[in-house]
């Protein structure tokens, strides 16, 4: 039998958007985040569903952002955005939080926020 996905372990689609949408709800009104939260739109709508749409694919679900808009291309993607450790950190204080409240098995919680890390990490584009 074949190993499960990520995706499958969260328990599909509705636990992926569940999970995006503790992550914007925790940037939008934690202080600790205000300036992750100024680099965002007023309206968060259309970054949840990118984000979304990431994260089916990158857990290994449908891959819905690059049928959508091809290849993420994260780096390029986020070069117009001064990412530097502080936005990194920023970001993975609102997807740590948002995985602690979803995810109970301790094995799966500390693998996606390795690869959470990792990824934030590599969005990395300021001289430190």
């Amino acid at each position: 039998m074949a190993e499960m996905t990520p995706y499958e372990l969260l328990g599909g689609a509705g636990v992926v958007r569940y999970l995006t949408d503790r992550f914007y709800d925790i940037m939008d009104s934690d202080p600790a985040v205000v300036k992750l939260r100024q680099m965002h739109p007023d309206k968060l709508e259309g970054s949840r569903e990118k984000l979304y749409m990431f994260l089916s694919g990158w857990l290994g679900g449908p891959a819905l952002y690059m049928e959508a808009f091809g290849h993420p291309r994260l780096r390029m993607r986020h070069l117009p955005f001064a990412v530097d450790r502080q936005m990194r950190d920023e970001w993975m204080y609102c997807m740590r939080l948002a995985v602690n409240e979803l995810i109970v098995e301790d094995e799966l919680k500390a693998k996606l926020i390795d690869a959470f890390h990792n990824t934030a990490d590599f969005m990395r584009n300021q001289p430190e």
